[in-house]
């Protein structure tokens, strides 16, 4: 006996399958640009209030006076933020556990029968992660502004900050004329699941290559970027847009996406925020190759690194812009040595 479904009940099916990766409305559209342009950005409440607290900065420890001895005086092997007084170097010290590993606390760094002990890799980490930060709201206020970035921006109480990446093995087909896969068609969330290249950071936040899109014309006409250079660009910006929370319109103006005259003044700000990314995956982060664990490492014994993501994780300020770093002004201007060189790339 053979039955049949009816066709309104397949539609209905199928419709249901299509839909079930929408967003319910209603929205919140947010207009930013000249009427008629398409220049809005479109919120969902609903996701906004779900993810409120995990952007809320954490309460900071009554500040320290600067009176007294300094740290450098009174501990041994304190290689940075030695200037600070004891109750200062005291209160970051305590901060930084709450902000980084709140259930090990000052065990995660240090060898508690000798904290001046380098035995523990994280130590060394976190001493290099102090000059990074240092580093970004000092020499990158084009991009952080006066805002900054403390431990607590990317860790968000987890000793593995969510959203760092690794370099991805190109995946060769063999020695034959299909080359590699590129890291295409094997949906990822770091490209938001569509087919694009999944390692769009290695090419450009480690190395330094033009982000580009192929030109509008038949011939070469001085464009000389290819299909590849175009997808991995997509890539990128497809993160970046998730990383952000935000649609193409809050860096690009919709009438042309080529050009900066007439575009919002993010696109600026997100072109030092690559810039800074790169910067400190080269001379931070590749500079720990040594001191990381294999365990720690990627597929291909590269370290963690960071993008967009690391930082923003979903809102298009980190922790709705809240004005953290004010309330630690030793991590605001860099008083300690000048970063180590890499590798050019």
């Amino acid at each position: 006996m053979t039955f049949r479904i009816p066709k309104t009940v397949a539609l209905l099916v199928a419709g249901a399958a299509l839909l079930a990766g929408c967003e319910r409305p209603p929205m919140d559209s947010v207009q930013h640009g000249y009427r008629g342009t398409g220049m809005v950005q479109v919120y969902n409440p609903r996701t906004l209030e779900a993810n409120a607290q995990w952007h809320e900065a954490p309460p900071a420890i009554p500040s320290a006076g600067d009176d007294g001895p300094r740290a450098s005086q009174v501990y041994k092997n304190v290689k940075v933020l030695g200037d600070l007084s004891v109750g200062q170097f005291t209160r970051l010290m305590a901060s930084m556990a709450s902000w980084v590993a709140p259930e090990q606390g000052c065990a995660y760094c240090h060898n508690l029968a000798n904290f001046a002990d380098d035995s523990k890799f994280t130590k060394v980490v976190s001493r290099r992660m102090v000059e990074m930060t240092q580093h970004i709201n000092a020499d990158w206020k084009q991009h952080v502004a006066g805002t900054g970035v403390t431990c607590y921006t990317c860790h968000r109480g987890q000793p593995v900050p969510n959203n760092i990446w690794f370099t991805r093995d190109a995946q060769p087909y063999g020695s034959n004329f299909m080359g590699d896969k590129a890291g295409q068609n094997e949906p990822s969330p770091v490209v938001n699941l569509s087919s694009l290249p999944n390692d769009p950071f290695t090419p450009f936040l480690l190395g330094s290559e033009p982000i580009r899109v192929a030109g509008t014309t038949a011939l070469p006409s001085g464009n000389r970027q290819s299909i590849k250079q175009t997808e991995r660009t997509y890539g990128l910006m497809t993160h970046m847009s998730t990383a952000l929370g935000v649609n193409c319109t809050f860096c690009h103006n919709t009438q042309s996406f080529g050009k900066w005259e007439g575009g919002p003044d993010k696109r600026v700000k997100a072109w030092y925020g690559i810039r800074m990314a790169r910067d400190l995956n080269l001379t931070y982060m590749e500079s720990l190759v040594e001191a990381f664990p294999a365990h720690r490492k990627g597929e291909l014994g590269d370290v963690p690194k960071l993008n967009c993501a690391t930082c923003h994780q979903g809102a298009y300020k980190p922790l709705n812009g809240a004005q953290m770093a004010s309330e630690f002004p030793e991590l605001l201007k860099r008083v300690s040595a000048p970063a180590a060189t890499v590798a050019k790339r």
